[in-house]
């Protein structure tokens, strides 16, 4: 269902007992077909409940529908000689208190500042909500087609997957949000955002300090999902996270094929 509303027409190369499959996420552009990553799919590559060789995935790669793709393979799709990005992951196993000592002085001040503005988190609010304030955010990425992520929203609830937090100022009115999936014990921070008051006021600093104190001492895993960006990487690693890289793959991308997801 998720594949189905991020890359509609998706397919997926299957080994003959299904015991290896790889989704395919197939787009066309002047009768050209194509392969690339969706937006709001960090990692996807050949899944499987048995290890992932070298050669297991070469064979993958090697059987993909098109010469042009580019493809995020997930983390224990390991090739060392393709494009390597950063994903930064937090145990929450321990107390919270230890945890915290894991918190670099930078991120305890903001911690400490978003307290003193008295921030309230909430998560009885409506998808609709959700989607207001995110089309209010100035963005300068692309982003999913408003209907394809009210969507997703709504079908993550309803399979009892995806969660939303709103940070609210002391009048109120939300200044961050956060919706989050969870899925066994992988908890991922798919769409964070911060308005102008939320980012003066340390509220994502805030969500994410909340989530590690109401989540500590389980088998909780929280990934940030990314980045190779300095300061959002920054960001992350100032709670304790760690690198857990995944793999890229990309053949023949001309300027034409690249472009909004």
């Amino acid at each position: 269902w998720y594949l189905d509303i991020v890359s509609p027409k998706w397919e997926a190369l299957v080994s003959d007992d299904y015991e290896y499959i790889m989704p395919i996420p197939i787009k066309r552009k002047y009768k050209i077909q194509y392969l690339v990553q969706p937006t709001l799919s960090q990692q996807l590559g050949v899944f499987s409940a048995e290890p992932i060789t070298k050669e297991i995935i070469l064979l993958f790669i090697k059987k993909l529908p098109s010469y042009s793709y580019q493809i995020n393979l997930n983390y224990l799709n390991i090739l060392a000689d393709a494009i390597k990005l950063p994903n930064y992951v937090l145990s929450v196993a321990r107390p919270y208190e230890d945890i915290i000592n894991g918190f670099t002085k930078n991120t305890v001040r903001n911690i400490e500042k978003a307290n003193k503005n008295n921030l309230n988190i909430v998560e009885d609010i409506s998808t609709e909500h959700f989607i207001r304030f995110y089309e209010s955010i100035n963005k300068k990425y692309n982003s999913i087609a408003i209907d394809s992520l009210k969507e997703l929203i709504n079908q993550g609830e309803k399979h009892n997957i995806f969660r939303k937090l709103f940070t609210l100022d002391e009048n109120g009115n939300i200044i961050a949000a956060l919706v989050y999936t969870l899925f066994k014990n992988r908890l991922v921070f798919l769409i964070p955002i911060s308005n102008e008051e939320g980012k003066l006021k340390s509220a994502m600093f805030y969500v994410v300090n909340h989530i590690i104190k109401t989540k500590a001492e389980s088998d909780i895993l929280l990934d940030f999902e990314g980045s190779a960006i300095e300061g959002i990487a920054r960001f992350y690693k100032g709670f304790g996270a760690k690198n857990q890289p995944y793999y890229v793959i990309k053949r023949f991308r001309p300027s034409f094929l690249i472009g909004r997801i």
